[in-house]
C-alpha cells in the first residue's frame, strides 16, 4: 500500500502545502506579484511596513520606491487570520536578486515568521546569489540564514546597514 502524505490532496504550491504543515494554526503562506494581490491584502502589507520601518523605527522615509510594481518583483507574506503579520519582497533585476523589506509585526515576534518567508524566498529565486541591505543590528542573525557582509557599513535613513550576500547554491 502506497503512504498517504499529509499533502497528496493539496492543490497548492510545494511550499504552501510545507507551510500548512509547519503552522497549522489559522497562519497562512501567500506569494504573488502586486497585480495578484487583493487591495486589501495589500494595503496590509503597506500597512505594516509603515508601523515598523516609519512608526516603531521612527524613520521617516519613502517606503513607496516604485519597486513594489516591477512586474518581477514578488510579495511574500504571511497571515494569522485576516492580518498580515510578516513580509518580504524579492527584486529581480538583470544578474543581481534582492531581499527587501523584511518585517514581521510586533505582536507576531519570535515565532520564526521572518525566517520562513526567507527560506521560501531562497526556494523561489533558486540557485543564484542574494543580495540583502541588512540593518547592522541584525548581521548576525542574517549570518544565521547564509549571509556574509560583502562590505563596508553605510547610513541609510539615519540607521546603519551593511552589505550582505548569499551566495549562489547556498
Amino acid at each position: 500500500m502506497q503512504p498517504v502524505w499529509p499533502w497528496a490532496e493539496v492543490r497548492q504550491t510545494p511550499i504552501q502545502a510545507v507551510y500548512d504543515l509547519l503552522m497549522p494554526d489559522e497562519s497562512a503562506f501567500h506569494v504573488a506579484r502586486i497585480t495578484d494581490i487583493d487591495p486589501v491584502i495589500l494595503y496590509k502589507i503597506l500597512q505594516l511596513r509603515m508601523d515598523v520601518f516609519i512608526v516603531e523605527q521612527d524613520c521617516a522615509y519613502a517606503d513607496m520606491d516604485g519597486r513594489d510594481v516591477d512586474p518581477t518583483t514578488q510579495h511574500l507574506w504571511i497571515t494569522d487570520r485576516d492580518d498580515v503579520v510578516s513580509t518580504i519582497r524579492i527584486l529581480h533585476d538583470r544578474d543581481v536578486v534582492e531581499f527587501g523589506r523584511i518585517v514581521t509585526a510586533k505582536s507576531a515576534r519570535g515565532r520564526g515568521l521572518s525566517r520562513q518567508l526567507i527560506e521560501a524566498a531562497f526556494g523561489l529565486v533558486g540557485n543564484v546569489e542574494v543580495w540583502i541591505g541588512a540593518q547592522a543590528q541584525h548581521e548576525g542573525w542574517y549570518e544565521s540564514l547564509g549571509f556574509v557582509r560583502s562590505g563596508p557599513n553605510y547610513l541609510e535613513d539615519d540607521i546603519v546597514h551593511l552589505p550582505m550576500t548569499s551566495p549562489a547554491g547556498r
